[in-house]
């Protein structure tokens, strides 16, 4: 069966089944009942004029969700489904795995009765505005409150945003108390060096038009790129262009707080802030080649001493391990980084990524300010990033930025320097701390070397 663009381009100018106009009131006999999928065959796609295909409506950035919409992506409606995708990401694979192990029955539908949020978000403006909100669904968390009606019918729809409260016990936190940077206040930080805070996980669902916008490509060249580069994982892609939303087989991300989440749309109170992307080598373990997770605890200190000033302090976490380009790409970058002629330097820091993997970052920061807009954010004070794509995307969507906040220099760890350099030099916001890198800088600037074997290096250089 071809899956070419012809079919994809034969819909192009046809109505759209999910965006028609819906509704000024949704009750109760305007929702269908589910009708719940029993295949004993494998159906490889759906086409949108298929007998029994009939997805429900959803209206994307309507401010009210009864009129705009549960997202439907769970194998129970298989003919009403509005989305393309499966939910939990990456790891809709395990939930494959485990119904192939006989330890999942594919028809349970979880007990959402205890789950909903112990903290409000929302809803925001920015909430209606797809520019704004196209790589979450805002209502994520509010489902048992927002669709109750259809889940009384027998829908099965799965939250893609959980929202709860934790202890975060770091080791820096209890070196700040003893260096007196941070001063326990009983309540924000405890004495014991564990901070309280609010957090949310964040599943992406894409409103594929609004992406491609920001992307700068049509709709279609953006499902035919995702179709082709998983190896025709997606096709309805292609076959469905009726469904708008999509959900990913990505990482998604977590939202951290401390402080009164009431305070973050107050442009008047303090709000401080980092967007950190994944490093488990360094997050997690400590490697020192970057300066990931000494930015990361230093920002976490931040966002104590702004709640405990009665501001705000967020730590967005990305999982977009090695700039999205994975972890594999990112060891292969280092070995190349180290054994190239002349070294680790910090004159050919991106370069190195480049020769790897064929493109510096596929991070794409265009995606990421939604969470920001998710919790209201309009004005950040201070922002603890050096990043230059960071910072133009997010104030490119409205938010303003008062301070942007370089990571102190003696958190650079040695093996780091290359990366803070070539950083630096080639844009990141030197701030107060760096003004002195300089080209001469840049090509003086060597990381250790790991002393490879000369007959590794001969192969590499050939």
């Amino acid at each position: 069966m071809s899956l070419g663009i012809n079919h994809l381009r034969s819909h192009s100018n046809s109505p759209e089944r999910l965006s028609k106009k819906p509704k000024k009131e949704i009750d109760d006999d305007d929702i269908p009942m589910p009708e719940n999928s029993k295949l004993d065959y494998v159906n490889l796609t759906t086409h949108p004029d298929a007998f029994g295909v009939d997805p429900l409506p959803i209206s994307w950035g309507h401010p009210d969700p009864s009129i705009r919409g549960p997202v439907i992506c769970t194998v129970r409606h298989f003919s009403q489904r509005n989305a393309i995708g499966a939910h939990s990401g990456s790891y809709c694979i395990y939930t494959g795995l485990a119904v192939a192990a006989g330890k999942l029955n594919p028809d349970y539908v979880p007990n959402l009765a205890l789950t909903s949020p112990v903290f409000k978000i929302g809803p925001h403006p920015a909430w209606s505005d797809p520019k704004k909100m196209a790589s979450i669904d805002p209502f994520g968390h509010m489902v048992t409150e927002c669709f109750a009606k259809y889940l009384d019918k027998g829908f099965d729809i799965r939250p893609t945003i959980a929202v709860t409260k934790a202890h975060i016990d770091l080791p820096e936190c209890r070196e700040a108390i003893t260096a007196k940077r941070l001063i326990p206040d009983g309540k924000i930080l405890l004495p014991s060096g564990q901070s309280t805070c609010s957090k949310a996980a964040i599943e992406p669902v894409w409103y594929l038009p609004e992406i491609a916008r920001r992307f700068g490509c049509t709709e279609s060249t953006l499902r035919q790129s995702i179709f082709r580069m998983t190896n025709g994982m997606y096709p309805e892609l292609i076959t469905r262009p009726d469904i708008k939303v999509f959900l990913p087989p990505i990482g998604g991300m977590t939202i951290y707080i401390w402080g009164d989440v009431d305070t973050i749309p107050d442009e008047d109170i303090e709000l401080t802030c980092r967007v950190h992307d994944e490093c488990n080598g360094s997050d997690v373990f400590g490697s020192d080649i970057c300066t990931c997770r000494p930015y990361l605890t230093h920002a976490i200190e931040e966002c104590i001493k702004t709640a405990q000033r009665g501001g705000c302090g967020i730590v967005i976490y990305y999982r977009k391990e090695g700039r999205s380009l994975g972890e594999v790409t990112k060891y292969l970058v280092y070995n190349t980084r180290k054994r190239q002629e002349g070294g680790d330097t910090a004159e050919n820091y991106f370069s190195c990524t480049e020769l790897v993997a064929g493109v510096q970052d596929t991070r794409f920061q265009a995606l990421m300010p939604d969470p920001l807009h998710f919790l209201g954010v309009t004005k950040i004070h201070n922002f603890i990033s050096m990043s230059d794509m960071k910072y133009n995307a997010i104030v490119n969507t409205g938010i303003k930025i008062v301070n942007r906040v370089e990571i102190p220099k003696d958190l650079v760890p040695d093996d780091a320097q290359v990366e803070i350099t070539a950083k630096v030099f080639h844009g990141y916001n030197a701030g107060k701390a760096y003004q002195d890198i300089d080209k001469t800088t840049l090509l003086e600037t060597k990381g250790r070397e790991y002393g490879y074997d000369t007959a590794t290096k001969n192969v590499i250089k050939d």
